[in-house]
């Protein structure tokens, strides 16, 4: 699955680590998801867009 994560964190001038914090998980998760080596659950997805204050196929979306 590809995301827009990077962009929009990159957008809000905030570092990998105060997201993860923000959404209590570990940095490394925030890490992998950026590079698409992990794909987050629905419940985190759903954090990330809330956080971001878009909707989830906004931030995600399928390789096609």
């Amino acid at each position: 699955m590809k995301n827009r994560l990077k962009v929009l964190r990159a957008e809000k001038n905030i570092s990998q680590d105060d997201l993860a914090k923000a959404l209590t998980v570990s940095r490394q998760t925030i890490n992998a998801i950026e590079r698409e080596k992990y794909d987050p659950s629905l419940p985190l997805a759903l954090k990330i867009a809330k956080f971001f204050e878009k909707k989830v196929e906004e931030i995600f979306f399928l390789n096609d």
